[in-house]
């Protein structure tokens, strides 16, 4: 669901149109408002179909044969699909106006309620990881179950990390007092944040757009204005995440995962060896990746280095334009319908109806995101959006996860969710389409450089910016582990990590180490960023075999996004001869983005 949140994707300044010319999602498809009767039915048919469920067969998961068991998970995933239904909707309504207090109580009520009911269910998976192998095995001969074999595996996976049913139970009911009451706090006081700016006081949103700015002093004097106002809150920013870190400390401790980013690895279904490959591959290539585009830009600017507020500044070169929501829509299908026409004819389906909230608005979270919501209503896209071709990009990526979700939704509601590293390669597979369809439709040699740099930039961000957060994040927590970090601690961190990845050529200012703050990854989802570097040199090596030609690529892809969470990264990479555990395979995905950036290097030479 998340979308990478980088200083230029907090953009919402300057429309290319009119914000009322942008679509609007619809929610009634979910339901008719928050104080609807059909809420209020759904919450009540599924306290009491948890209650009778728990009452039923609470204590006796062990003793039923492979089809009764199969009947107790079809109940528990009927309660649950009711359960994300709401909490969907409530989600939704909650993130396109985050400021309001009145759809920030409505999120929380939900949440407790929702909570609440899951608790009766609780004891299903933890029941289903008591049960002896030998058991379940023979349980898992009736075809009814079978079905299920693919959750049920990866339910089992956690057996190790599993405590008692109280401690289990404790846990799940005080969460929405603990971590989502931290998480909502850190969301609220950002959308609240507000950047005086010359005449304007700006939201976040439009003050990091202006980091893209033509202008210099624009950039220089917002970054200026950034840094203070997330000084003025960093005590709050700091506490939340120093609480929550601790709070992950402990129960990782408790659960027995050997390292911070453990569990996010057990989650993602993804080896802790593959993970350490992928970071460590693309921390090595670090000098040839950023430390030389920098470079590069630096003297396409005529400077040795380039101040952290010009990183995402337009090339000098750049003529910024600007594209209606009409022409995005047509530049992202195009590109999905020339490379698969049922892939298209899925995405069209988000602009024929009401499931894209486009526009900016006051109170509206920053950023981009896809939410599957369930499998019996449809995903939903949230965008920001301006017009630039960043934009457009965005707009594939998110495009992407939604196909992928809508495909996956065969799967029911258990089996459709698919692991973060192999959720993000059907968005940045979006990306890859529309970026190459665009580049191969411009002839103009200036328009050209412009949008491979804009790529290159994008794909920093995607592969090396996101190691590197995850890199901040690792050292971060285990020091938290020792002590409470102070603000200055947390920001020499910051600091250092941000020098090590972006290299000589960035210049980084003192009041720069507090940029770490605004980024909700760290707060939502701890270590989910390297899922995206995962995505980004995964779709290289997938668009690799789809370019030499190979037979029936695009059924096996379509294939792959189907399968949701059926299958483990091995199996799905097989069919295109592919191994993410082959020390060479993230190399491949490197080189790529090396070959882009030889090219401009190339031109920057032959310019003198």
């Amino acid at each position: 669901m998340l979308r990478r949140l980088e200083e230029t994707d907090m953009t919402v300044a300057d429309t290319a149109e009119a914000p009322d010319s942008l679509p609007e999602w619809d929610l009634r498809d979910l339901f008719p408002g928050p104080e609807s009767g059909e809420l209020a039915e759904t919450l009540r048919a599924a306290e009491a179909g948890s209650k009778a469920l728990a009452k039923s067969h609470k204590g006796k998961l062990a003793t039923l044969d492979g089809a009764a068991l199969a009947q107790v998970i079809a109940a528990y995933e009927r309660i649950g699909e009711s359960l994300g239904r709401v909490m969907s909707y409530a989600y939704l309504v909650y993130a396109t106006n985050v400021s309001n207090a009145e759809t920030g109580q409505f999120f929380q009520t939900m949440q407790e309620r929702c909570n609440d009911i899951a608790t009766h269910t609780l004891f299903v998976t933890l029941e289903l990881n008591r049960i002896e192998e030998e058991t379940l095995a023979r349980q898992l001969a009736a075809p009814e179950l079978a079905h299920y074999r693919p959750w049920i595996r990866d339910t089992r996976v956690f057996r190790p990390h599993q405590l008692s049913d109280e401690l289990e139970q404790m846990l799940h009911e005080k969460h929405v007092a603990g971590r989502a009451a931290w998480i909502r706090l850190f969301d609220e006081t950002l959308a609240a944040m507000r950047f005086p700016f010359r005449d304007q006081v700006l939201t976040s949103a439009e003050a990091f757009d202006l980091l893209s700015s033509k202008d210099d002093d624009t950039r220089r004097e917002i970054a200026k204005v950034i840094a203070e106002a997330l000084t003025g809150d960093i005590r709050s920013l700091t506490l939340i995440t120093n609480t929550l870190a601790k709070d992950k400390e402990i129960e990782d401790r408790w659960r027995r995962f050997p390292r911070p980013i453990s569990q996010r690895n057990l989650e993602n279904m993804v080896e802790d060896s593959v993970v350490e490959a992928l970071i460590g591959a693309v921390k090595a290539s670090y000098p040839r990746l950023a430390h030389r585009y920098y470079r590069i830009k630096a003297r396409w600017f005529g400077q040795s280095q380039l101040d952290y507020w010009d990183r995402n500044a337009p090339l000098p070169e750049d003529d910024d334009r600007r594209y209606s929501w009409d022409e995005a829509r047509s530049m992202v299908l195009d590109a999905y319908a020339a490379f698969s026409a049922p892939l298209a004819d899925i995405g069209r389906r988000f602009f024929d109806n009401a499931w894209i909230d486009a526009p900016v608005r006051a109170g509206k979270g920053p950023g981009a995101f896809a939410h599957p919501t369930v499998p019996s209503v449809h995903p939903y896209l949230m965008l920001n959006y301006q017009g630039r071709s960043r934009d457009v990009m965005t707009l594939a990526h998110e495009l992407g996860h939604g196909v992928h979700q809508v495909l996956a939704g065969d799967q029911g509601p258990l089996m459709a969710e698919t692991p973060l590293t192999l959720a993000e390669t059907a968005s940045v597979f979006g990306e890859q389409l529309t970026f190459r369809a665009l580049l191969k439709a411009e002839t103009a040699p200036r328009r050209r450089r412009v949008m491979l740099a804009g790529k290159v930039e994008d794909m920093l961000n995607t592969v090396v910016r996101q190691v590197a957060f995850s890199e901040f994040e690792r050292r971060l927590h285990d020091e938290r582990r020792a002590a409470e970090l102070t603000p200055d601690r947390i920001g020499a961190l910051w600091l250092e990590v941000q020098g090590e990845s972006l290299g000589p050529a960035i210049r980084l200012s003192e009041d720069y180490a507090v940029y770490w703050s605004y980024i909700p990854h760290f707060i939502h989802s701890p270590f989910y960023v390297y899922a995206y570097a995962f995505g980004d040199c995964l779709v290289n090596a997938l668009y690799a075999v789809y370019q030499s030609g190979a037979a029936g690529f695009q059924d096996k892809y379509l294939d792959m996004l189907r399968s949701g969470g059926t299958r483990r990264h091995k199996e799905l990479l097989a069919p295109f001869g592919l191994d993410a555990g082959d020390p060479t395979f993230w190399q491949g995905g490197l080189d790529v983005i090396a070959g882009f950036v030889d090219q401009l290097e190339s031109e920057m030479d032959d310019r003198g």
